[in-house]
């Protein structure tokens, strides 16, 4: 028996670094958007009593270092279920270290099948309580849509959905490490602070044109992406209502309101990024392939 899941990328429309905890975490503040592009998550019954991974991507680890080994390693611990054994088979669509939550997104894609192989239904509460344990983003991508997250990004509240739109990503050929993000953020201090409360009341109007002019990253601010000024100048060029970069980077995003600009776009990015995609807003962070 298998369940295949869809688990959906993410971008963030704003990111605030509100202050470093005693414990070496940071408090954020981030409105946190689900988006078409996903990695598809196997979870297979082996028998084997072993937790073994598959994937499409040679640079992904296949052992105990990758988060979906360690999302299945902790439902079973959680959950007191004995594991006589599985396979992951990873099929990676999003691009790996990118700011787009592709490895928190897999985790969430097994703690999601793992739930439904099992029969342990639990509750989404439940499936993000075991989520935190292994990474920050995981309840996140359990739960998707639009949402508000704060503390570590573990406390989630429900903001008005995002309109239809299309949302043009584009990653360089280069990747940056969440924990040298942070280091940096503690080392240089950010100048500028986000208008939360501006934002916050924008998503309440759904307004795509003013979300889109107040999106921020304060990563921005100290973390340096080669070809960012060019890729954010061919799409605000192209009509992009907003652009940003997404969490600690380097992918950046802009946010069209029409189809063909975004696609015209992404067609004049190829000397720029490596990974190149044109996609919509979703409502879900898993979804279960019937």
């Amino acid at each position: 028996m298998e369940i295949k899941v869809k688990a959906y990328a993410k971008i963030n429309l704003m990111l605030d670094i509100v202050a470093k905890r005693a414990d070496g975490y940071h408090d954020l503040f981030m409105i946190m958007q689900s988006i078409g592009l996903y990695d598809t998550v196997t979870v297979t019954w082996t028998k084997s009593k072993k937790i073994t991974i598959s994937c499409n991507i040679e640079d992904i680890p296949l052992d105990e270092r990758n988060i979906a080994y360690k999302a299945a390693s902790e439902f079973f611990k959680s959950t007191k279920i004995k594991n006589e054994g599985i396979n992951i088979d990873i099929i990676k669509r999003i691009p790996h270290a990118a700011g787009l939550a592709g490895g928190s997104a897999d985790g969430a894609g097994v703690l999601v099948a793992l739930n439904e192989l099992t029969g342990a239904e639990l509750t989404d509460d439940e499936l993000c309580n075991i989520g935190v344990k292994i990474g920050a983003d995981v309840p996140f991508c359990i739960r998707g849509g639009t949402l508000l997250a704060q503390g570590i990004g573990d406390v989630l509240n429900k903001v008005k959905p995002l309109k239809r739109c299309f949302i043009l990503i584009a990653k360089p050929d280069v990747s940056v490490n969440t924990a040298y993000a942070y280091k940096q953020f503690d080392e240089c201090n950010k100048v500028h602070t986000p208008d939360k409360l501006g934002m916050l009341c924008a998503m309440q109007g759904r307004d795509i044109a003013d979300i889109s002019s107040r999106m921020e990253n304060v990563f921005e601010q100290f973390i340096d992406v080669p070809n960012k000024v060019d890729i954010k100048s061919i799409m605000r060029e192209n009509g992009a209502l907003g652009v940003c970069m997404s969490g600690s980077g380097p992918t950046v995003f802009g946010i069209f309101n029409d189809k063909t600009k975004a696609h015209t776009a992404a067609k004049m990015l190829d000397t720029y990024a490596k990974d190149i995609a044109v996609t919509v807003p979703v409502s879900k962070g898993c979804r279960i392939v019937k």
